[in-house]
């Protein structure tokens, strides 16, 4: 059980998020469906609190003596990742911020996406149901990484 909550948490983690419970849980020997799945709701879970207030409270401390830089970071992070998105996509935002999301790089995952779709003004929907395919795609790639699937095809070129 102790492995589920691990699991659980290194989701929650911003820049770790679900790329790394994956690798973790591939580790230790992990049933693979259930860390999935414990990954993905550990991931989403802060998803809806960053889309509705962290653009809020890195505005109020980009001022603050000791956590202005931080948060003038994290808005600035958000606002080019939201800019790349933007200028890339066009009209197909929705694809975009999902793939944003999906595609397991540094820097993309389901924190900065939701704080990319918030600085966009995308509408709160679409922008958690695009992150959470972004993160359903992101497991299943980080799954097969950890897994060796990867390497093996790999090895057959």
């Amino acid at each position: 059980m102790s492995s589920y909550l691990i699991v659980f948490l290194i989701s929650m983690v911003p820049l770790i998020e679900l790329r790394g419970s994956m690798l973790y849980a591939t580790g230790v020997g992990m049933p693979l469906l259930p860390a999935y799945i414990t990954a993905i709701i550990g991931n989403m879970l802060p998803v809806p609190i960053i889309f509705l207030f962290a653009r809020k409270v890195l505005e109020w401390g980009c001022d603050k003596p000791v956590i202005g830089k931080f948060f003038t970071f994290c808005l600035e992070k958000g606002r080019k990742g939201g800019q790349k998105l933007e200028a890339k996509a066009g009209r197909g935002l929705f694809v975009a911020l999902m793939l944003f999301v999906g595609i397991p790089l540094p820097g993309t995952g389901a924190w900065t996406g939701t704080l990319a779709a918030s600085l966009l003004d995308m509408d709160f929907k679409s922008s958690i149901l695009a992150v959470m395919l972004g993160v359903l795609l992101a497991g299943v790639i980080m799954a097969l990484a950890g897994s060796g699937i990867f390497g093996a095809i790999g090895a057959l070129h």
